[in-house]
């Protein structure tokens, strides 16, 4: 006869190996939807933490709701050093103070940590600004939780919001960074241009190519 296999006997895991893994099972949700790569605010969207106070390279504290347009309202997350930035930079600053000038709030925001890169400072930015001949508010968002709150992730990365405060127009300033001769799709422009004429937006979504936001360290 074929001997009988011994049963193999199945020991009770010891308390604390048990809450060890309950644990880190309920952990690890947590964890990835804090590193999850955050959503961009969907088009028709309402302006969020509108109110949030940030710094001013003019030294004054401004918010959203304060410089918003009467024919829409323009929100840009940049910075410094990006190099996408950079080669955008002309473009964007000609955008900004034209459309400023016709109704359109604008404002351009920061949401890097400086510890990160230096470059990105306050005093860096005052001199950018300067540099650039910036007519509208260029402020430093101290917690990064409004570039979370719109799910921004890129610099540039555009968001622009109608006479209402409904969001018609994110993404890109147009489909050449680095040839500006080569440009063939002028997203932010046409986009402003309908917005300021209460006309729909032509491209509504396009993708943001630009260096990645380097969010301060949640408190």
């Amino acid at each position: 006869m074929m001997p009988i296999p011994h049963r193999a006997v199945l020991r009770p895991l010891p308390v604390a190996v048990l809450a060890f893994g309950l644990a880190l099972t309920a952990i690890a949700p947590a964890a990835r939807a804090q590193d999850a790569t955050p959503q961009p605010l969907a088009i028709g969207s309402a302006i969020p933490m509108a109110d949030a106070a940030m710094q001013g390279v003019d030294g004054k504290t401004h918010t959203i709701a304060s410089e918003r347009g009467k024919k829409g309202t323009l929100v840009i997350f940049a910075c410094n050093h990006c190099p996408y930035v950079k080669a955008w930079e002309e473009r964007m600053v000609a955008l900004g103070n034209q459309w400023r000038s016709k109704g359109v709030g604008v404002i351009a925001i920061n949401a890097n940590d400086p510890e990160a890169f230096p470059e990105d400072d306050l005093a860096g930015m005052q001199a950018r600004a300067k540099q650039r001949g910036m007519k509208y508010a260029y402020v430093m968002d101290g917690t990064s939780d409004v570039a979370r709150a719109f799910g921004a992730t890129r610099t540039p990365e555009a968001f622009l919001f109608d006479a209402s405060g409904k969001l018609v127009y994110h993404g890109a300033i147009d489909d050449n960074a680095h040839e500006p001769s080569q440009v063939k799709e002028r997203y932010l422009a046409d986009a402003l241009a309908a917005t300021a004429s209460g006309k729909p937006v032509p491209v509504a979504d396009t993708k943001s190519i630009g260096c990645s936001i380097k969010y301060r360290p949640k408190a």
